[in-house]
């Protein structure tokens, strides 16, 4: 089930939200969870069985962990690598077999397996779980339930944020569920929404029609315009998500984590993953980066330290060629920029035309980067980036579609919107006390949700980026 649906907006939610504010506080976690599985097993039954496995793996890999302290170390190894061996399987298996069949010249049959939903984003839960219980940074959870609600709650469950279980603890054993903070999380909701079905949906039908075709096929301006459009489609796609999943956060009482804080403003690729998926560049800063030694043991350690951070998030988008190099790509640009010592840097004044010029070094880095991402092999983001730049011998008889085919009226409106939407011009919208601004937003929210439900009804492009990660 996606947020983005008629189902969950209007059954769904209504009817969870219902049970939860006419019942006691006792039972909240219990409807929560129970929503949780309905939630999951709505689309993917046959998998349902796998996350109920990691609930049970690591509910006994903590109290393990946590009971016998001599032997804690081969515990935790254990747990983790029960964990990985889900993501392994489902998520990169086949990847691995085809590259031995094209490196070692075997015929290994691939399997027949689909990747679960989610999968990527509850196994890095779970791992936050046991890793905190190891390092004494919280007790193992003795209620199986409670941890069941951790791994699995529905708001967090497909496309985080990715919620690490110290920062929730307290707020599984007990929450204060009240009208404004309801309020305010149906308001981030519709915000979310809106960004997914109004932009983000918007700019991914122009970047589909684009990235269907060879790039010899299309000229060099629409090769930067499927870029662009890509680049906005994301951000607005992954933020909207993450803003419907703090909003019911909100709703049922949680304070989950700031995903994204407007990370195209960004100034170097440094900054740009402090505003970006904040979630889980916290989980690999936390869990991996540290645990290799962060920057305590030099200077080649720690670009060291950082190159395998950054391999491993490519890696965690997907089983393909384009994130591994993806996430090379923005290591390289991490190490470059800590070897010229970038925070010291940026600790000094500089004129406007300094920073301007660190914009678009900034912009021009993430925008590659995200054709590398998009591209369905390495040849075609090699070909559509030879295409961007003029190095690329193009087939004049294959520009089968002109600008106005890709660009019209509406999606320039949304251009629009979108470069408006990524600064923070409207950062602290919610927070209006005046009583008329206050009603303008409210009916302007209003006006967005109508408008985007009314896009859900009758449209049927509804794309879910995340099942690839």
């Amino acid at each position: 089930m996606l947020f983005s649906s008629m189902t969950f907006v209007y059954v769904f939610l209504p009817i969870v939200l219902l049970f939860y504010l006419i019942t006691k506080k006792e039972l909240h976690n219990p409807i929560l969870l129970i929503a949780s599985i309905i939630f999951y097993a709505w689309g993917e039954p046959k998998y349902l069985a796998i996350m109920l496995l990691t609930i049970i793996i690591n509910y006994f890999g903590a109290i393990a962990i946590e009971k016998y302290s001599k032997y804690k170390k081969p515990l935790l190894a254990l747990t983790i690598v029960a964990n990985l061996s889900f993501l392994i399987y489902f998520k990169y298996f086949n990847f691995i077999i085809t590259n031995c069949n094209n490196i070692l010249h075997t015929h290994i049959n691939a399997l027949d397996v689909v990747m679960p939903i989610g999968i990527s984003f509850y196994t890095f839960q779970a791992l936050s779980y046991v890793i905190d219980v190891f390092r004494g940074e919280c007790k193992a959870q003795k209620d199986i339930y409670k941890l069941a609600l951790y791994i699995c709650l529905f708001p967090q469950l497909i496309a985080g944020p990715i919620v690490k279980y110290h920062d929730v603890a307290d707020q599984i054993d007990s929450r204060e569920v009240d009208f404004d903070k309801v309020c305010l999380g149906v308001k981030r909701f519709i915000i979310g929404l809106s960004k997914k079905m109004l932009i983000a949906n918007t700019m991914g039908a122009i970047v589909d029609k684009i990235f269907i075709q060879d790039p010899h096929n299309f000229s060099h301006a629409v090769a930067w315009l499927g870029s662009v459009a890509y680049t906005f489609q994301l951000y607005f796609d992954f933020s909207g998500y993450s803003d419907m999943a703090i909003g019911l956060g909100l709703i049922f009482g949680f304070k989950f984590m700031e995903n994204f804080n407007y990370p195209y403003i960004s100034k170097s690729i440094t900054e740009f993953w402090r505003r970006w998926h904040i979630s889980l560049s916290t989980w690999f800063k936390q869990y991996v980066y540290i645990s290799l030694g962060g920057n305590r043991e030099g200077k080649l350690k720690t670009l060291r330290n950082l190159g395998i951070v950054f391999l491993l998030t490519g890696i965690w988008h997907g089983a393909e060629w384009t994130f591994v190099v993806w996430g090379i790509w923005h290591g390289f640009f991490i190490i470059i920029e800590k070897i010229l010592n970038i925070k010291e840097f940026d600790a000094k004044p500089h004129t406007w035309y300094v920073n301007a010029l660190r914009h678009i070094y900034c912009i021009f880095a993430f925008g590659l980067g995200w054709v590398i991402f998009r591209a369905d092999n390495i040849t075609y983001a090699k070909n559509y980036l030879l295409n961007m730049f003029g190095f690329l011998n193009l087939n004049p008889d294959g520009f089968l579609y002109k600008m106005p085919y890709y660009v019209d009226r509406i999606e320039i409106i949304t251009f629009i919107a979108a470069v408006l939407c990524c600064v923070p011009l409207f950062k602290n919208m919610l927070e209006v006390k005046n009583k008329v601004a206050k009603s303008f937003i409210n009916l302007w929210l209003l006006t967005m949700f109508f408008l985007s439900t009314i896009t859900i009804a009758t449209g049927t492009y509804n794309p879910f980026i995340y099942f690839r990660f």
